[in-house]
Order: structure tokens, then C-alpha cells, then sequence
């Protein structure tokens, strides 16, 4: 079914409000995550809060009045983000990425528009995939862009576009005169923009990441950005930092297993089993060892994901200093494709021993904990680890370098 958006756009001209602290949105996305995930209850509300607050803002320069984040706090606040509502934090996955390539580089094409569209705290969501394409995640696209006078316009037909759903622009990839790919960034409620809620994937199930149809849309001189030599998708190993925002909502699950966990053996005053080392749960040192696995595994994931985003903090640094970048590009891709396996395997196996604590009541419906399992599985799901798993064998073994595009 098609959703329509009941709300203003920042867009069309909707003051932004300034917002509360991130720690107090932060606890308010979390309220209620588990039932939004259980019920499929759309966090529409909540992104209308994180666009008030302008957290998407947070890496944007502060002189383009943004909030001046390296990518380490990024993926700090990801993480955290991440424990509160994973769905959430993934919505906002592909506008992280826009900010990166189209709002910060001072030689983007446009960029100041760009830059005082995300300032404003407007949402950016990503229409990329086409299942017509026989390589995942890769050209060329049947989407077009064909010219209209002094413009363009926009036909095609685009499935997962995460975060598009709640968005006020969306990035297309597209192929335009003479095939030359291309993105064009377009309201989301342009004439011809038709989001659809049908994404029906056993986790993540409220990331807005349906099916979005473009017919004969308007898209202004303006709004268009060519693929070229570092600019926009053309700038190698450009998805290395929307991986590690993956990673890093998957930390963020592990953290809220942690918490679950941690709740679930603290409820357990009265009941035991009868054959049991110790009276009550708590107090059982067995699971209390499983506790504190889970503990460390969480630890490990976050610390993995802020080294990994360290490395690209300092290629972001030689980049913005016009200093050779490539092998520190090849070296943060190496770090986040690592990062991936551990924490990926970290939190997937943490989601399973959480029922170890909490016995049979705790896969009632009603608690939801399967969640942590389904999400964490369909954001690894994104990027199989055995494709990640062979590049870096092959560059260990024999120097091979790492793709420069796709995925990594």
C-alpha cells in the first residue's frame, strides 16, 4: 500500500524547532522500541523529533551550521542509537552517507544546497537498488534521466530504499545521457514520487525501505550530481563509511541485548530450575558467566566499530588537506570489512544465549525479544560475510586490493 505522509516537509517551508539534548531524544526513541517492532507501529513521530533536534545535522560542518562531529562520535551516537531502536538508526543510514558525499566535500557539486537542505534538518533516504540489475548494488540502472528543457526528468522503478519512507529528499541513482551514471536528489513529494510501505523482511521491519516509483519527475538543473573523479559515487571506496554505519547499529542491538539481559535475570526473584546450582537466578553463577560474555562481546563491538571509524577519521583529515588518500581509503575499508565479521558473529550469537538467561518465558511474543536476533540478521544479511571474508584472505595472501566500489 502507499503511504502518505501526514506531516509538513521541512521542504515545503516547515520552520525546524531546536531541539532537546540527544541524550533525552535518545531515551525517548527508546520507549516503546519493542512494541513499534512487534505491532509494525511506523516511527513517523520519531523522525519528525530527530528532525526538529537536527541530529541529522551532527556531522555537517558548524560552519555550514551543522554540528561538527568527527566520525567517531558519529558512530558513537549510531551505536547508541542503535540500542535505542535499530530501525531508527538504519533509516537515517543512507542520509549519514548523502551528508558524507554530497554536503561536506567543499568541491561537491551543488553543495551548498545540499549543505542548507541538512541544516535545516531535513531527512535524506536512498533509492539505489534495482532487481533487474544482475550485480547487487551496481550499475548500469534502467532508471533515467532523460532532459526536459532546462531540466530533466526521472523514470524508474527503485526496491529497498531505506529510510525513503520518512524522508523529505531522496538520492536516485541513475543513468543519464550517453549512460553516464548520475544522482538526483528530489523532494519526496514531488509530483510522480510514489513511496510504497512493502518492505516484508523477517527483521528491520519499520526502516521505511519499501519499493519507490519515479514517473515523469521534475528534476531541477540543480538537484543533478554526475558520477566523476572524486566526486559523489565516483570517489573509490565510498560506501566504506555506510557499511560501518551498518556495523555500527549492530553494535547497538548487542548493547540492548545486554540491557535485556541483564533485566531478564534480575525479574527472576522466585523461579528457578529445581536441579539448579543456586536459589534464585541471579545469584546462579552460570548465568551470570552468560551475562558477562555478553558484556564483553558488547565492549568488543563497540570499541571495534570506533577504531574502525578512527581510520576513517583520518582519511576524511587527508582528503579535506588535499593529502594522498589511497591507502589510507584501501586501509579504513580493510578495518571496517573486518569489523563487520566480528561484531556481525559478536552480537548474533549474544541474541541467542540472551534466551539462555531468560528460559522459556522469555520467547513469549509479548516480549519481542526475538527482535534482537531478526534485526541483527537482516542488517548482516546486507553484506554476506563470506564475500568480505574472501577479499581480505586474498589481500592477506597475495596483496589483492579490496574492491573499490559496491560494497566496500
Amino acid at each position: 500500500m502507499t503511504i502518505a505522509l501526514q506531516r509538513a516537509s521541512v521542504l515545503d517551508g516547515a520552520r525546524p524547532v531546536p531541539g532537546g539534548p540527544f541524550d533525552e531524544l535518545l531515551a525517548f526513541i527508546s520507549e516503546g522500541a519493542a512494541e513499534r517492532d512487534r505491532e509494525r507501529i511506523h516511527p513517523f513521530e520519531i523522525i519528525d523529533r530527530i528532525r526538529h533536534a537536527r541530529l541529522g545535522a551532527y556531522r555537517l560542518a558548524k560552519e555550514d551550521g551543522g554540528g561538527g562531529s568527527t566520525i567517531r562520535e558519529l558512530l558513537a551516537l549510531v551505536i547508541r542509537l542503535g540500542a535505542a531502536d535499530p530501525n531508527v538508526a538504519h533509516a537515517l543510514r543512507n542520509h549519514f552517507g548523502f551528508v558524507e558525499r554530497f554536503a561536506r566535500p567543499s568541491h561537491s557539486p551543488h553543495r551548498g544546497k545540499f549543505a542548507r537542505l541538512i541544516a535545516s534538518g531535513a531527512i535524506v533516504g536512498l533509492a539505489n537498488t534495482e532487481l533487474t540489475s544482475a550485480k547487487v548494488g551496481g550499475s548500469p540502472f534502467q532508471t533515467r534521466l532523460s532532459p526536459d528543457g532546462d531540466g530533466w526528468r526521472l523514470d524508474g522503478t527503485k526496491y529497498y530504499s531505506t529510510g525513503t519512507l520518512y524522508a523529505d529528499a531522496v538520492i536516485v541513482r541513475a543513468a543519464g545521457p550517453d549512460d553516464r551514471t548520475l544522482c538526483a536528489v528530489v523532494p519526496t513529494k514531488r509530483d510522480g514520487v510514489e513511496l510504497l510501505d512493502d518492505w516484508d523482511g523477517a527483521g528491520q521491519r519499520l526502516t521505511g525501505s519499501g519499493t519507490t516509483h519515479f514517473r515523469n519527475v521534475r528534476v531541477e538543473p540543480d538537484e543533478v550530481v554526475f558520477d566523476g573523479p572524486g566526486v559523489g559515487y565516483g570517489v573509490p571506496y565510498t560506501n566504506t563509511l555506510p557499511q560501518l554505519l551498518v556495523t555500527g547499529i549492530i553494535a547497538g542491538i548487542l548493547q540492548n541485548v545486554l540491557s535485556d539481559a541483564k533485566d531478564l535475570l534480575g525479574s527472576r526473584k522466585d523461579r528457578h530450575f529445581y536441579y539448579a546450582t543456586a536459589a534464585s537466578a541471579a545469584e546462579d553463577p552460570l548465568l551470570q558467566e552468560i551475562v558477562g560474555e555478553i558484556s564483553s562481546a558488547a565492549f568488543a563491538a563497540e570499541a571495534l566499530v570506533l577504531a574502525s571509524a578512527d581510520a576513517l577519521d583520518r582519511l576524511a583529515e587527508a582528503r579535506e588537506r588535499g593529502l594522498p588518500e589511497e591507502a589510507l581509503a584501501h586501509e579504513a575499508a580493510a578495518s571496517a570489512a573486518k569489523t563487520k565479521l566480528i561484531v556481525d558473529e559478536l552480537t548474533l550469537t549474544s541474541a541467542t544465549r540472551l534466551f539462555d538467561v531468560g528460559g522459556a518465558s522469555a520467547t513469549k511474543r509479548s516480549k519481542n525479544l526475538d527482535r534482537h536476533w531478526r534485526n541483527a540478521r537482516t542488517l548482516a544479511s546486507h553484506n554476506p560475510r563470506s564475500l568480505k571474508a574472501r577479499a581480505l584472505g586474498a589481500y592477506e595472501l597475495t596483496g589483492e586490493p579490496l574492491p573499490a566500489q559496491g560494497f566496500f
